[in-house]
């Protein structure tokens, strides 16, 4: 889709903008020209790379991982800490 007809900027040249890493509206006025005649994509512009950028964002993957006793312990009221047999542990990238 155009983005920019002043300058013939599609939403794929965004997308190809941010791969080669650029983040803001400045780096795009830069690289690309969009928003530098009319003015009119500017809105449309910094959507697509507010959308671009957020489905680019890595995602963090996790897994669970069972945690051996001798590391785990629980506090009991009294202060002392007592050994779990397994404790489930929340493991990200």
């Amino acid at each position: 889709m155009y983005v920019c007809v002043c300058n013939a900027v599609t939403d794929r040249d965004i997308g190809s903008a941010v791969a080669e890493g650029c983040c803001t509206m400045q780096q795009l006025r830069e690289q690309l020209g969009v928003g530098t005649c009319c003015g009119r994509c500017t809105r449309c512009a910094r959507e697509v790379l507010k959308d671009t950028l957020q489905a680019s964002a890595p995602r963090r993957p996790f897994m669970m991982q069972l945690m051996p006793a001798a590391r785990a312990a629980r506090e009991t009221p009294a202060g002392n800490r007592t050994p779990q047999p397994f404790v489930m542990q929340l493991i990200t990238a």
